[in-house]
């Protein structure tokens, strides 16, 4: 596994152990609070369970090359789909300040960009 790629493969597993053990952490940046069990439900699935299978997936991918081309396409693709996002809600609704909108937009834009030349 590359250095790279294993960083990106940690921030997914860090992500999610935050989301999971503290929901209200992953939405404090976007101004947003986690007010019910529902909502942080929703945070600690997507955001936690999510972010750590994706972290899994990079790292046996990593060592696996049967999986390693697929899985780093769709980890890509969904990477440039939430980069995207940020951008259409940016021309919809002007961000106030760089983080977190642009910040992430680049975090997820470099993450990709390094996913796609490791396949």
């Amino acid at each position: 596994m590359s250095i790279a790629v294993g960083l990106v493969a940690v921030f997914f597993v860090l992500m999610g152990l935050v989301g999971l053990l503290s929901p209200e952490r992953i939405q404090a940046p976007f101004g947003t609070a986690v007010v019910s069990a529902d909502g942080r439900n929703e945070v600690r699935a997507v955001y936690g369970g999510f972010g750590i299978a994706i972290g899994a997936l990079l790292f046996v991918a990593s060592s696996n090359p049967a999986l390693r081309a697929g899985a780093f396409t769709a980890v890509t693709v969904a990477l440039i789909g939430m980069a995207t996002g940020r951008v259409v809600s940016a021309m919809i609704e002007r961000p106030t300040r760089f983080y977190p909108c642009w910040f992430y937009c680049g975090v997820e834009s470099v993450m990709a960009a390094v996913l796609l030349m490791a396949r």
